[in-house]
């Protein structure tokens, strides 16, 4: 999950609890409120009415011991006056209780203040009921107002975060894609900063830049060290090349020394073939080469496949030209050359005898794709995660394979932006797909 959606998701959910745990505040608080409320105003009418009772109407019914009750037209509230023969305990004591009662032909919840007092020598219950069915619907008002306001609370809260993150972190993805996903070689890093006023975001573009400029400065220090090396050791190879093929014209020389000597020109020829490889990888890494011709793989594919017919043959392998497309590519005649000759040379040199080999090749969208497939002893999973390693050797009988083939394949295809991919399984074959892309 990303961290923008994370962040987002955060928010929300903290805001969520401040928005329910308020929301219960307000319902509880509410309640306790609107009885405090309730009570105050049926505490006001009591001592309204005792206040009254000298009036002529109310002295009136109380004169003559009858039973009072009054209420308003949609019975919300009502007034009950009743004497009776019980002493009083405590006067003015009153309580409040939570009843159901029948006013006129109405059923209803009321809040009913009880009291009890005298008045003349004789002794009065007054009961003042209000209405609970008010508060019961304003509470459910309440209660589907705050789902509402938390619904849309939330909604605007989570976009409003999504928007508000994705603008914060764009500065973050941009350092992660520029930087870091789009960087093949430490020789070609963006080192512009990206403009953001986040100081955390400045920090991270810094350091992974200062990274970057340790990470070249070692690589070019590796690819000279590399091309030096191969340089100076070559011009002591060829001399004593040199002198042993002149050892060889002496007539005194016995076969044992001749053999001897062969061997040993055999070894300098395989270490010659080592560096050259070396060389060429270097050179290829640190672009020292043109990429001014117009390569046609086709052809080039069928100039490798003459170049190496009498290997295919020794071996009684089968070679199978599918290709249909006249693609050509932007790059480097020679080392397209040199990509297929060691692409078509492994699948002859890891090929069962009288196994096969098929080249293949189809267009998608705005690429083209082209594949060589075998029939040979095939890979597991680690060896192709290993393939394009320098100096990686599998079960080969070959005595001049010296690793290099696929690490040349490799930077080949990473000069000229070629995707390359291994797909294989044990004794069911190898096939190396390469992905060029038409629109480069």
């Amino acid at each position: 999950m990303k961290l923008q959606i994370k962040l987002a998701l955060y928010n929300a959910l903290t805001k969520l609890a401040i928005i329910l745990f308020t929301g219960l505040l307000i319902l509880l608080s509410l309640e306790n409120i609107t009885y405090k409320h309730m009570k105050g105003r049926l505490e006001d009418k009591k001592n309204e009415l005792i206040n009254h009772l000298s009036s002529k109407e109310i002295s009136q019914i109380l004169s003559q011991r009858q039973s009072f009750t009054d209420y308003n037209i949609l019975k919300e509230e009502y007034i009950y006056l009743k004497p009776i023969a019980t002493p009083i305990k405590k006067q003015g004591a009153e309580s409040f209780i939570t009843q159901r009662r029948t006013i006129g032909q109405s059923t209803g919840s009321y809040l009913i203040l009880t009291s009890t007092f005298n008045f003349n020598g004789q002794n009065y219950l007054l009961e003042i009921g209000d209405t609970l069915d008010t508060v019961m619907q304003l509470k459910h008002t309440i209660k589907e107002f705050t789902l509402l306001m938390l619904v849309v609370a939330l909604s605007l809260t989570l976009v409003i975060d999504l928007i508000f993150t994705k603008y914060l972190l764009a500065p973050f993805y941009k350092i992660i894609d520029r930087k870091l996903v789009k960087v093949n070689d430490p020789m070609n890093f963006d080192y512009d900063k990206i403009t953001t006023t986040t100081r955390d975001f400045e920090m991270l573009d810094e350091s992974i830049s200062a990274l970057m400029k340790k990470i070249s400065d070692l690589f070019i220090l590796e690819k000279q060290f590399i091309a030096n090396v191969s340089h100076e050791l070559l011009t002591p190879i060829s001399i004593i090349s040199s002198r042993l093929e002149n050892v060889l014209v002496h007539d005194k020389l016995s076969e044992e020394g001749e053999n001897k000597i062969y061997a040993s020109l055999k070894t300098l020829n395989r270490l010659k073939a080592i560096i050259n490889s070396l060389l060429l990888i270097s050179k290829v890494e640190n672009n020292q080469f043109n990429k001014d011709d117009e390569v046609m793989i086709a052809e080039l594919v069928n100039d490798v496949c003459l170049e190496l017919e009498d290997r295919m043959e020794d071996k009684k392998i089968h070679f199978v030209n599918l290709i249909k497309d006249n693609f050509v590519l932007p790059g480097n005649k020679s080392l397209m050359q040199t990509l297929l000759f060691n692409i078509i040379n492994n699948a002859i040199k890891y090929n069962s005898e009288e196994g096969s080999i098929t080249v293949i090749d189809r267009s998608v969208r705005d690429k083209y794709i082209l594949e060589f497939s075998d029939t040979g002893i095939g890979m597991n999973q680690q060896q192709i995660e290993t393939a394009f390693n320098r100096f990686e050797k599998f079960g080969t009988d070959e005595k001049e394979s010296y690793g290099l083939g696929l690490a040349i394949v490799k930077s080949i295809t990473a000069f000229h932006g070629i995707m390359v991919e291994i797909l294989s399984e044990n004794d069911l074959g190898t096939t190396i797909r390469l992905e060029f892309d038409k629109t480069a």
